[in-house]
């Protein structure tokens, strides 16, 4: 929880006060409509419209805004923001807009000085989120951790902002093309154990209840990982991993190592995946597509090809992932 001083708090209260008091009086009752959220934190949520000022926390919120057509409206956005390809692709000027911290190091008070009609944070951030509310500024909360909860987050980001009808666009892109791998994969009588890495370190990995999971078992492959409980990155030890002996090993894209560090260690020798050199760096140069984020679906497809390419080329995958960033993103290139 971020703490403030008494007497900054007390200072943006008061103004925070004033502020409400001079726009109820200037608004006529129902010039401006309401709508009221529940967020996936289970918290309901009442915004006013316009939503004009957004504040994203969080770089998988901050994505969806985009894809949504909400970049404009943006005015503050989580930290190292250029250390993501997506925003210099499509949206330029986020890169010169305040940062707001990250999800570990949440800047409170550069939020609140924004003046956001809304702000978007990851549920973790509910102790920073409460005290933005008490201010009178709604705070919605999100959590994709998985292709449902990815769904919803869109479905929520789009109804809080007023753009529903963008929001269904990218539903039914992500329902084709989920439709579309179903019937790739309905005949499959092989599915490969496949080991998706950690980011800091090949010795982490996602269990069966991480997003990550989901994109291996949605590509006809079976998580190496699947019998650990859990939502969030799990160390293992060499002797799990090779008990495990997953027939190929993903590596995230903006992982701290790379395919020549796993094929060199040692311990790792015996591995299926190794002896067979069927390890594979996933593409970073849009987003990290292991993320819960709009084009995470790509995610899937990129494996399906990986795993099966008899039924999935890379043509095929280039073509999906070019038409995806147009219709969405504004890409061309």
């Amino acid at each position: 929880m971020v703490i403030i001083k008494n007497k900054v708090l007390l200072l943006i209260l008061v103004l925070s006060f004033a502020f409400c008091a001079c726009s109820s009086q200037s608004q006529a009752p129902g010039a401006s409509g309401r709508r009221t959220v529940v967020d996936q934190a289970g918290r309901t949520v009442e915004i006013s419209d316009p939503v004009e000022r957004i504040v994203s926390g969080y770089y998988i919120s901050s994505s969806a805004c985009i894809a949504l057509g909400l970049k404009d409206r943006m005015v503050g956005i989580e930290a190292k923001a250029a250390t993501r390809p997506i925003y210099a692709l499509s949206a330029l000027e986020l890169l010169e807009l305040p940062n707001v911290g990250s999800a570990k190091e949440f800047n409170l008070e550069a939020c609140i000085a924004l003046e956001p009609d809304l702000v978007i944070l990851p549920t973790h951030l509910r102790d920073s989120a409460d005290i933005i509310t008490e201010l009178g500024i709604p705070v919605i909360l999100v959590s994709p951790e998985g292709q449902d909860e990815l769904m919803e987050m869109i479905t929520l980001i789009g109804n809080a902002a007023g753009v529903d009808d963008r929001a269904e666009r990218i539903l039914v892109h992500y329902r084709d093309k989920r439709a579309a791998i179903d019937r790739m994969t309905a005949e499959l009588t092989a599915k490969p154990v496949v080991y998706i890495c950690g980011v800091g370190s090949y010795l982490t990995t996602a269990p069966r209840d991480m997003y990550q999971s989901s994109l291996i078992n949605i590509a006809g492959g079976q998580n190496a990982a699947r019998d650990i409980d859990g939502d969030g990155r799990t160390p293992i030890s060499y002797e799990q991993l090779l008990v495990m002996d997953p027939e190929v090993i993903i590596i995230p894209s903006e992982a701290s190592y790379d395919i020549e560090d796993i094929l060199n260690d040692a311990q790792l020798s015996s591995l299926t995946a190794v002896r067979n050199g069927s390890i594979y760096r996933m593409p970073g140069d849009y987003e990290a597509w292991d993320s819960p984020v709009p084009s995470g679906i790509l995610g899937s497809l990129w494996l399906l090809h990986i795993l099966h390419e008899d039924v999935y080329s890379l043509g095929e995958f280039s073509s999906d992932v070019s038409k995806f960033y147009y219709e969405f993103y504004g890409i061309t290139n």
